[in-house]
């Protein structure tokens, strides 16, 4: 069994000052909402967020930006949040903008102990700038490190005491390379379940990636709400 909170702020415990972060989301879908309150909370400062981008101005990754606890975030897309913008351009917020197949692929080559992989991706542009390249088979490829993170924040539609996940549909995004990729993963689930009700084919992350769990209910507020006429 895994150790179970029922209070977020708990959850996080030992996450202090400095720390790098990998956190499972797409936009405001699969964000583990309850985790990134309780850092708010918490008020850790200078974090390195690894995530694919950063929630939105009022919501998300986007509430640790209004307080300026994150120093450094490496994502893929940060188009949906103003505040970051006036960051970036201000200059108070370092980014490391990284193509989202490669973001995907340096969060599971450092789940899966691969020290760096070589990739197309961003050959011939600034990204591929100061790395190494090398021609496979007459096309260049560029060398990317894998990412870690000192802990992981994830969220799943459904858990099991031995930290067994499985998430909804497009919410699991990028959780499963998060969850893989940190020293210490904290999953919030929608639903916990004892070990034996999850179809073992259905999982997503097996619980030996997941050290704690919390089950917390979430408001999924919508990012960009379209209606039709």
């Amino acid at each position: 069994m895994k150790k179970i909170y029922s209070q977020a702020l708990e959850a996080v415990d030992g996450i202090t000052d400095g720390m790098t972060l990998a956190v499972g989301g797409f936009g405001l879908v699969g964000i583990p909402e309850n985790l990134i309150l309780a850092l708010v909370e918490k008020n850790v400062k200078d974090l390195t967020i690894i995530s694919n981008n950063c929630g939105v101005d009022d919501w998300g990754l986007g509430l640790l930006l209004q307080k300026r606890q994150i120093k450094k975030m490496i994502g893929s897309y940060v188009g949906e949040n103003k505040e970051f913008e006036r960051q970036v351009l201000s200059g108070e917020l370092d980014v490391e903008l990284v193509p989202q197949g490669t973001l995907a692929e340096k969060l599971r080559a450092g789940g899966a102990g691969i020290p760096a992989f070589f990739t197309p991706a961003g050959v011939g542009t600034p990204i591929a700038e100061g790395k190494e390249t090398r021609v496979f088979n007459g096309k260049e490829y560029v060398l990317e490190e894998a990412l870690t993170a000192d802990f992981s924040l994830v969220r799943a539609v459904m858990g099991d005491l031995a930290g067994n996940l499985v998430y909804n549909k497009t919410a699991r995004n990028f959780n499963p390379m998060a969850a893989a990729a940190g020293k210490v993963t904290i999953a919030e689930v929608e639903n916990l379940a004892e070990i034996g009700k999850i179809d073992p084919d259905t999982v997503h992350t097996p619980g030996i990636y997941v050290q704690r769990l919390i089950e917390a209910k979430q408001e999924k507020k919508i990012e960009k709400r379209t209606v039709s006429v």
